[in-house]
């Protein structure tokens, strides 16, 4: 059962291999270096991330309540997204792939919440569904 559940797992991890723009993957010759590939994917997303909550929390300097909002809502996602990896990985506990699979999870979820950022800097003036005012 728990090899099948592992080979499930990578199956549905490869097509982040086939689509990778980066060329660690490629030069990777064993599990270790995929590891770090793997971890240096999720880094480069999470930088992002932070940069762009850094700028949604500037643009709501002059809204506290919406501010804290934003700031236990960042909170929760972060604990949705590991706790999301960990059941998606459950599989590959205690093995050698873990490592990237798990890098490769929290990658993907964080190239999302990027997408969500990116919208709501791209708020216009007025826009009532959106909780971060249009730039200056």
């Amino acid at each position: 059962m728990k090899t099948a559940i592992l080979t499930a797992v990578m199956v549905l991890a490869m097509p982040a291999f086939a689509f990778a723009q980066d060329k660690c993957y490629d030069a990777a010759k064993d599990q270790a270096a995929l590891n770090q590939c793997a971890d240096a994917a999720f880094k480069k997303s999470d930088k992002k991330l932070n940069d762009l909550y850094k700028q949604i929390k500037a643009r709501l300097k002059d809204d506290a309540d919406t501010k804290k909002l934003l700031v236990q809502a960042q909170r929760d996602w972060v604990k949705f997204r590991d706790a999301e990896c960990s059941f998606q990985t459950a599989g590959a506990a205690g093995g050698s792939m873990m490592p990237m699979l798990t890098a490769q999870c929290m990658d993907s979820l964080a190239q999302s919440r990027v997408k969500d950022f990116e919208g709501y800097l791209k708020c216009e003036e007025g826009d009532m569904s959106c909780p971060v005012p249009a730039a200056d």
